[in-house]
């Protein structure tokens, strides 16, 4: 609904806008953070207040679930799953030759200009319309979930069986072999052609002391 006329505009925001700024400074600050720490546990945490704010966002502009998807599935899984990964993989910190790259200036200017480009568009593009707080709610959890499954059935299932899809090859690709008999495997000399010969089996020592070989061959 466009809003535009209605709206006080700019220069008096309401209450909901100072917030929205606010948590989203809080929210940039935190990403800033996220990648220039030297600790990798930090910038787990910091990630999470990161993906928090950005459910805080959700939120204010009526979104719940999307703001609740955003909670359950990038604060309680994904970095939960990063953390598990740091800790068991036990990556070295600090300077790697393998993964740094020179490039820094670069990568920079070009996260940069990607974000002015995305912020300039989205702007662009809702500069006009507003949320209209009094309006049907648009974004809660049972009307989401009433055009899913009214309007949008089929997509849910095709994406339902694409995910069973990759949970069966995940399954397939980290199976390992079967468990191999016990016990010496062929001996195979690398010069000679034939089949391999079986491996000789261990004799058992009969030697009860030194010199034990010599007192035998003396007796017979």
């Amino acid at each position: 609904m466009n809003l535009a006329a209605a709206h006080p505009g700019f220069l008096s925001p309401t209450g909901v806008e100072i917030v929205f700024v606010l948590v989203g400074v809080v929210t940039l600050a935190a990403a800033v953070i996220t990648v220039t720490t030297r600790k990798l546990v930090h910038a787990a945490l910091w990630l999470v207040v990161a993906l928090g704010g950005i459910a805080v966002e959700y939120l204010l502009l009526t979104a719940e679930f999307i703001a609740w998807v955003q909670v359950l599935i990038y604060v309680g899984s994904v970095v939960v799953l990063l953390l598990f990964g740091l800790m068991l993989t036990r990556a070295p910190i600090g300077d790697s030759p393998d993964a740094d790259s020179g490039n820094r200036p670069v990568a920079l200017a070009v996260a940069l200009a990607s974000a002015a480009t995305l912020v300039t568009v989205v702007v662009d593009a809702f500069r006009t319309y507003w949320i209209d707080l009094d309006a049907s709610v648009q974004g809660s959890t049972a009307v989401t979930g009433e055009s899913l499954f009214r309007h949008w059935v089929l997509p849910f299932e095709a994406l339902s069986v694409l995910l069973l899809a990759a949970l069966v090859g995940a399954i397939v690709l980290s199976r390992k072999d079967g468990p191999r008999a016990a016990g010496p495997g062929p001996v195979r000399d690398p010069d000679a052609t034939g089949p391999a010969a079986p491996a000789a089996p261990d004799q058992p020592d009969t030697d009860t002391g030194p010199g034990s070989g010599t007192d035998a061959e003396g007796r017979r």
